[in-house]
């Protein structure tokens, strides 16, 4: 009886546990983004216009946002005045450095031509024998490249089980393993602690389950 009890009440962990976590996660990121509403004028508000709230409001005001200064940025004009205000930006003092280095990231993490975060690989590290799981953010170092006479890769080898800090690395390409898994089933597998282990097929079983079957069998 006991551990018939036991297993269903773990099954109803698993099954809640997830649930509840993204609710509040959802529920969060609504409430967030809802505060962008806050920069309306009063009037304007729909609290005024309609006599309630609506959740999520803000997530559609912060897509509008962005859309109309994205159609914006990229006419003839819209560019014209985003490369006077970098000009602008870029002479502060102290400013200039924190919005340089956030605009090298977006465009470098955004741009459809970028490697960052499109593969997940393995690397000996802290030494051989152990290996860890890191992420390729690039494959252009510039004076990493020609000082170290070496062919190599920047990845971001994350903490677990928190992957927003970590260690950045030059590695040799021929000292990483690249994986087939996803860059979100590698993340979801650090996160976890290596409990949740995406699936994977060999290449060698993959073929074997398309080959044509033998007769007589």
């Amino acid at each position: 009886m006991l551990k018939t009890f036991r297993k269903y009440l773990v099954t109803g962990l698993i099954l809640w546990i997830p649930l509840l976590v993204t609710f509040l996660v959802v529920r969060f990121l609504i409430r967030f983004v809802d505060q962008l509403l806050l920069f309306l004028p009063e009037p304007w508000r729909p609290e005024a216009l309609l006599g309630f709230s609506i959740p999520g409001l803000g997530l559609l005001l912060a897509l509008g946002i962005l859309v109309v200064t994205g159609l914006f940025a990229a006419n003839f004009a819209g560019r014209r005045l985003v490369e006077l205000g970098d000009q602008i930006v870029t002479r502060i003092p102290l400013i200039n450095g924190i919005y340089s280095g956030a605009k090298q990231v977006a465009e470098t993490v955004f741009s459809d031509r970028s490697t960052a975060f499109k593969r997940v690989l393995l690397v000996e590290f802290p030494r051989k024998g152990v290996w860890s799981m890191c992420f390729q953010t690039s494959e252009l170092v510039g004076e990493v490249q020609a000082r170290t006479d070496e062919d190599v890769v920047c990845v971001f080898l994350p903490t677990t089980p928190n992957p927003t800090s970590g260690y950045l690395l030059f590695v040799p390409s021929r000292e990483l393993v690249p994986l087939d898994m996803r860059v979100d089933e590698g993340l979801r597998m650090i996160i976890s602690l290596g409990v949740a282990v995406p699936r994977w097929t060999s290449p060698d079983a993959a073929k074997a389950s398309l080959a044509p079957p033998r007769e007589g069998l």
